[in-house]
């Protein structure tokens, strides 16, 4: 998860602390999801669901990636994504210099 969302980080938490405040008060879950939702203007239950599941995960109440852990890992991907193109690339150059050294030369 740990994706950045388009909404502003204080309607999130907003958001978030809102749902916690009426999940008591409808039948179940995903009435209170709606209710929150209809109230802040929010795109769907779904991105509502998963705002609090990351909340919950970064509380230590849920087992799960951390948004600073999620960071990290995304920024540890990239720069293993970097290497692997810097890496292909060193390949293809000593290919082709191994190919000139393999070819007979002549002079004109």
């Amino acid at each position: 998860m740990a994706r950045l969302s388009r909404y502003p980080l204080e309607l999130c938490r907003r958001a978030v602390r809102m749902f916690a405040e009426v999940r008591d008060d409808y039948p179940n879950e995903t009435a209170a999801l709606q209710a929150v939702v209809d109230k802040l203007g929010i795109g769907s239950r779904e991105t509502l669901r998963n705002w609090v599941k990351q909340h919950e995960i970064d509380a230590g109440q849920r087992p799960g990636t951390t948004t600073e852990e999620s960071a990290q890992l995304k920024a540890l991907k990239k720069e293993n994504a970097e290497l692997k193109r810097a890496n292909d690339i060193l390949k293809a150059a000593a290919s082709f210099f191994a190919a000139e050294l393999d070819r007979p030369h002549t002079r004109s």
